[in-house]
Formats: structure tokens, sequence, C-alpha cells
């Protein structure tokens, strides 16, 4: 039997896009058709434009277009773990739907895939966005390099997951998670292919930046201690610096005779002290949102529609 690819994308108001997509894709799978079948899952993600009717369209032309469509917008990380729990292939290829990343290379990917890594992942070197884009993201990612040696500097959202790695991947049972450092949390073969991720010609872009800053707070909380260590360092730093000032002072009074003027001292130490007691508090909540978040228990997503899908 052929092995199955199945190519997964979330969908988020792609109106536009999606078509061109599957067809750039189709057209890069009809060259291995001799080896490979292949399956499209598609994610609505709660899409209010023209999204689910260019999907309907996919559907009804191509049995092997699979479609599900959330009941409302859960995220894009929400979309992605859909997608990947749905597909059946042996190995499964997440794309974005805004056709900048290049559908050439999954033949890459899979040439890679056979030769016995079960993850492959595409990082970008470079990307042709705007200044601040990229500025924002080479930030993102030298954080994120920090917290794990294995992320690309570029970071990546276009990979390849063989069955194996996809069980264990979906098998993660969290909320608000940073998907990018749970696949090489996976501890599978990684092969890495960098590209240039092209610039966006249809659409724009709902990666706003609010859930930019979401999801950076959920990279930095979910995989590492920084902040927490952050937080005991700089009390402890503090503490010690207010230790010795102290002891300033009183050395100054009793031997120097020197009287304490200090309104400003004063008030700059309590501003600070307090900026830094705020600091921390935002901190450990940021945990706490997520630790009740978590005990609540609430589907990360709600399915709505199938088509191409048994109802099972």
């Amino acid at each position: 039997m052929k092995k199955r690819i199945s190519i997964v994308v979330s969908v988020f108001r792609n109106e536009g896009s999606l078509i061109p997509t599957y067809n750039k894709v189709f057209n890069t799978l009809e060259q291995i058709k001799d080896n490979y079948d292949y399956e499209f899952v598609f994610v609505n993600d709660g899409s209010d434009d023209g999204s689910i009717d260019e999907l309907k369209q996919l559907a009804g032309q191509d049995s092997k277009v699979k479609v599900v469509s959330f009941s409302r917008n859960f995220g894009q990380v929400a979309a992605c773990l859909a997608g990947h729990k749905i597909a059946q292939g042996d190995a499964m290829v997440y794309i974005s739907a805004d056709l900048q990343d290049p559908p050439e290379l999954i033949l890459n990917m899979i040439k890679r895939w056979e030769e016995g890594n079960e993850i492959v992942i595409c990082h970008r070197i470079n990307r042709e966005d705007n200044l601040t884009s990229v500025l924002a993201s080479k930030f993102f990612y030298y954080l994120m390099k920090i917290v794990n040696d294995k992320m690309p500097l570029g970071g990546f959202d276009y990979w390849l997951l063989d069955r194996m790695a996809n069980d264990e991947f979906v098998k993660i049972d969290e909320r608000n998670r940073f998907i990018q450092s749970d696949i090489l949390w996976l501890g599978f073969n990684v092969a890495f292919i960098p590209y240039t991720r092209m610039k966006r010609t249809i659409g724009k872009s709902q990666w706003t930046f609010l859930k930019k800053l979401k999801y950076f707070i959920d990279g930095i909380i979910n995989t590492s201690y920084l902040p927490i260590r952050f937080m005991s360092l700089l009390g402890l730093l503090t503490s010690v610096s207010g230790f010795i000032y102290s002891l300033l002072i009183i050395y100054l009074r009793l031997v120097h005779k020197t009287p304490f003027n200090g309104y400003a001292p004063i008030m700059i130490s309590i501003l600070i002290i307090g900026g830094l007691i705020m600091l921390m508090l935002g901190i450990i909540g940021e945990y706490l949102w997520r630790i009740f978040d978590e005990v609540r228990s609430r589907s990360i997503y709600i399915i709505k529609e199938k088509l191409n899908l048994d109802e099972s």
C-alpha cells in the first residue's frame, strides 16, 4: 500500500488563499503520486468571511479533502491540534494557508522523513515581511533559544511529523501550549530545512499583536521555570542591596554623625521596590491563571461541522 501524506491546514479568515493553497500543494503531491497517497485536513477556526464556502467547494470536488469547522474562534493552536488529531496519514505536514511557505519543500521534507527522521522542521532563515515583524520575530525566538537551545533562531511554523511522533504530540493534554517547543520536546530524530518565508500577497494576517504577545508569554512560561527563577534572583538581589544600604545608613549615622536626609532616596526605593513587587505578582498571576485554566478542563475546541469525515 502507498504511504499517506496528510496536509494539515488551520484556517481563519483566509478567503481567497485556500483554493490557491490547495492547488499548489496538490500539484506538488502529484509529482510523487506513484508512491504516496494524500489527504487534506482543513480546520476552520470560526472564520466569519467566505472561507467556509471555499472549503465546501474543495470538499465537494475532492473527497480526500476533509473539513472541520469550530463553533467559534478558538485560536490557531487549537486548530493545529485538531488537525493533527484528525489526520490519518503516515506523516502529517502542517502548512499555513497564507501561501508564505513554499509547498515545494514538502518533497524535501518527505525525503528527510524517509531517511529516518521522525520530525522534519522547515525553519526560517529570512522572511519577506515588514521590518517590525522581522525584528519582533528575531527578538522572540532569540529569547526562546535561551530557554531551548534546539530552537532555530528564525523560528518555524512549517513541519512534518511521523505517525509515531504525531501520536505523542497529540497526547500532550495541556492548554495555552507553545507548539514549537512541544515538538522539540518529543525527543525524536529531527531534521532541519532552512528556507525564506515569502511575502503575503493575498489577504491580511490575523496574527495580531495581542495574539503574538499572548503566545510569547505562553512560550516563556510553559517551556521553562525562567520567570520564577528570575523573580527569586531579583528578590534576592533587592534584599541584599537593601540590607547593605541599611548598614551604610546606620554606619554614617553612628560613626560620622551624618543626619539622615533622604526624601528622594526613600521615594526612589519605594517606587523601585513597589514596581518589582507588581512585576512579580503579575508573573505569579500568569502561572495561577494557567493553573486555573487547566483545572477547569474545558474543551480546547468544539467542532460544529464536518465534511468528508466519519461522524463517529
